[in-house]
């Protein structure tokens, strides 16, 4: 009996226990999921609006004028006289080759023309006789005072005269045509810039044997730059000539330029099925050839979510809002954020029209509480 007695005692004890256990745990889980109300704290509802819409394209810097700079005979290089980076003028002497036989040439072809001088002058003093002497002849023949045989016979010299003096002068065109010929030759030693310009690229040194069309250098013109963009067919719509359209620059700290639709190529890649629309920008010392710029083309407008910038918190590297839900509680959510809009920022995913949001966080936390909304 006492051992039935003690078994039925334990037993209560620990119904006691556990029903003790589990009031206290109903009436912390009760307490816990309260949430904390707060008042005075201002909420916008995310609405729609009208925004432009933009084509943004990639692009690259060229220079509007660029020549490669190339050697029109063989010969070798023996000096170089301007480098990458080097800002030359028109005409400046960029290199120097060996000119031992174009110099040779020149003056062989100038004492050829010296010789077909002479004998120019030797053959025009000849014919200059025959001349006088046909014609005293003609007069003789005339008054019969000289014989027909004598008569031919000076015509026949002052023919050959003349025709001594024709070849003689083609002779001295000739030489002097040679003598050009060479002179030419002879500056073609002497590598010249084509126009004013910096020098983005030098591909030979001294020593080097240059051949004709063989590139040398490569000149930009850095008064005029350009922004070459390949824009996918289905969008060249929106690219017009005469166009204007911003060009941001990453090297610029994105820095804006107003630029023109200068050109837009009429064919189209065929492999990546865009086309080359190549856009003028304006005058900029901090411009380079080769630099990576982003275009954008107008397409219209068109709807978009915008909420003010101090609607934002950051969590790390991620952005979210407070949205306020139908009950009034808080949530956290993590948004998606697009272009800024003066000082709205656009949301590209994670939040809907409608919505309510929190308009001014700070650096208070919202989340779970919840939020006295008036109507």
């Amino acid at each position: 009996m006492n051992s039935r007695y003690e078994q039925f005692a334990a037993i209560a004890v620990l119904g006691a226990t556990l029903g003790g256990t589990i009031g206290c745990s109903e009436s912390h889980r009760v307490q816990a999921i309260a949430p904390e109300t707060v008042s005075n704290v201002a909420v916008i509802t995310a609405e729609s609006t009208k925004v432009p819409d933009w084509l943004q394209v990639v692009g690259t810097v060229r220079a509007a004028q660029t020549s490669q700079v190339a050697s029109q005979l063989m010969g070798t290089i023996v000096e170089i006289r301007a480098h990458e980076g080097d800002r030359v003028e028109q005409g400046q002497v960029m290199a120097l080759l060996d000119d031992a036989q174009p110099r040779t040439a020149v003056e062989q072809a100038t004492a050829a023309v010296a010789a077909a001088g002479k004998e120019a002058a030797a053959t025009d003093s000849d014919f200059g006789l025959a001349e006088a002497t046909l014609k005293r002849y003609q007069q003789l023949y005339e008054k019969k005072s000289a014989s027909p045989q004598e008569f031919d016979e000076i015509k026949a010299r002052y023919q050959s005269a003349e025709a001594r003096r024709d070849m003689a002068l083609a002779e001295q065109t000739r030489a002097r045509a040679a003598l050009n010929q060479t002179q030419t030759s002879l500056s073609y030693t002497q590598i010249r810039a084509p126009f004013g310009g910096v020098v983005s690229e030098k591909k030979a040194d001294a020593g080097t044997l240059a051949t004709p069309g063989m590139p040398l250098f490569t000149i930009e013109d850095t008064r005029s730059y350009r922004l070459e963009a390949a824009v996918d067919e289905s969008e060249i719509r929106f690219a017009r000539l005469g166009q204007s359209v911003s060009v941001t620059f990453d090297m610029l700290g994105n820095g804006t330029l107003a630029g023109k639709v200068a050109q837009i190529i009429p064919a189209a890649d065929p492999a990546s099925r865009s086309v080359l629309v190549k856009v003028e920008l304006p005058a900029d010392k901090r411009l380079r050839s080769g630099l990576f710029g982003r275009v954008r083309f107008s397409r219209g407008e068109r709807a978009a979510i915008l909420i003010p910038r101090v609607a934002v918190v950051e969590r790390g590297q991620l952005r979210g809002v407070y949205v306020v839900g139908g009950d009034g509680i808080v949530g956290l959510r993590y948004i998606t954020l697009g272009e800024p809009v003066e000082n709205r920022i656009e949301v590209l995913s994670g939040l809907d029209r409608g919505e309510k949001l929190v308009a001014v966080p700070g650096a208070r936390e919202f989340s779970g509480k919840r939020i006295e909304l008036h109507q």
